[in-house]
Formats: C-alpha cells, structure tokens, sequence
C-alpha cells in the first residue's frame, strides 16, 4: 500500500487537494501521525466527512478485521497534523462511540458506498474518529 499512497500524496499535493481513481470527488484529507512504536512520522491519505469546523474520519481499512495503523497512532497520541486542499492544520483526534459513531458511520455509509460494505467484511465495529483544530 506505500507505493499507492505515495502517489495518492503526491498527487493531493500537487492538485490542492484534488485526486483522482478511487478517492475522485470526495473530501480527502492527508492524516500526519506518529508512530506508536516506531517513533517516526507516517501520512496516510483519508476520506472525511465535514462536520462544521472538524473532519471525521473513519478507521476502516477497507473492511479488514485489524484496525489501521493510523488509529493506533492516534491513540497512542492524539495531536497530528493534516493537509486539507492547501491548508495545515494541528488537530487533535477524539474517537466518538455508541449513538454518535453509529450517526457519522451511517452518514458516511450513506454518502460513499464502500463504507457499507467495509461494514459488512469485517465482525469489528470500525471505529470513527474526530479531528478538532488544536487549541
């Protein structure tokens, strides 16, 4: 998957945030995260879903039944950093549960297909997460 994000990275960043294939016409964002063990910076292109003045992202990984990296970064440090079109922002990440999980899941769903049917591969409750701009 490296290659393939690095052109999806490349690609956001020489469009202002505007890819083709797969992520063409939704709001994609770029995820700058730490890594758990490793200590190193990671980026990880992310559909989101505005909600106001945050970005709700969505730890599907396809439909796998493991969480993605990405998500444990954040629990393991919730300050990152994204690219949204031209803008950096630092964020901090809240992951939401119960009815309002089920809300922006749905939402999500509702919007991108594939987020249903990452649903129905996996036995886990794919987890959502918030990003607020940092204080």
């Amino acid at each position: 998957m490296p290659d393939f994000n690095e052109q999806v990275i490349a690609e956001f960043r020489a469009n202002h945030g505007k890819v083709g294939g797969p992520f063409e016409g939704a709001p994609l964002l770029l995820l700058h995260t730490t890594g758990a063990k490793s200590g190193a910076r990671r980026t990880s292109p992310l559909m989101y879903l505005p909600d106001d003045d945050r970005y709700v992202i969505f730890a599907s990984k396809a439909g796998a039944d493991t969480n993605p990296a990405w998500y444990h970064n954040l629990r393991a440090d919730p300050r990152a950093t994204i690219e949204v079109g031209d803008d950096t922002i630092d964020v901090v990440a809240e992951e939401v549960t119960g009815d309002a999980r089920d809300v922006f899941y749905a939402k999500q769903a509702d919007l991108y297909s594939g987020f249903a049917d990452y649903e129905k591969k996996t036995t886990r409750v794919i987890p959502v997460v918030v990003l607020s701009a940092a204080s």
